[in-house]
């Protein structure tokens, strides 16, 4: 495998599905209810493989970050921030009001970026009726938000 200093964070292609889910597996993420289109979810690639990803999924004016996801050999490299920079700008972006994720072993590291914990019953309805707040995570989950701030420059 050729390796770049840097890997390259891109927009995730419906051909991008399959090492998509094959990272998440290897990271012990739940495939279930990953949405069947990538729209919103952002990959990173070193040379020809695929060793990171993260998602967003929009629900109304918010969203879920979720599937935030990195190879073991590419951690503690700053990879999974630009990743969660990348889903934040591009949140901001399409104008969403609010980012919620769900954690059951990175509180403390998501706090870094903004993100403070909450209760599961002030979670907006649209964002607690995905399948990964349903029925994917545990409700021993963590529940997180960080507020955005909507972007007016769409050409940026």
């Amino acid at each position: 495998m050729r390796r770049t200093a840097t890997p390259t964070i891109r927009a995730a292609a419906p051909g991008d599905r399959t090492r998509i889910d094959a990272l998440l597996a290897a990271n012990a993420l739940p495939l279930d209810g990953l949405p069947d289109t990538l729209d919103g979810f952002v990959v990173a690639e070193d040379g020809d493989a695929l060793v990171g990803v993260a998602g967003l999924e929009p629900c109304g004016d918010d969203a879920l970050l979720r599937s935030v996801a990195v190879d073991a050999t590419r951690r503690a490299q700053g990879l999974v921030g630009a990743l969660v920079a990348r889903v934040i700008a591009d949140a901001e972006h399409r104008g969403i009001r609010a980012l919620y994720l769900l954690t059951t072993t990175a509180e403390r590291w998501f706090r870094a970026f903004g993100f403070t914990t909450l209760t599961r019953d002030v979670v907006p309805d649209a964002v607690r009726a995905t399948a990964e707040f349903r029925e994917v995570c545990p409700a021993s989950a963590t529940v997180m938000m960080r507020p955005l701030t909507a972007r007016t420059d769409r050409t940026a």
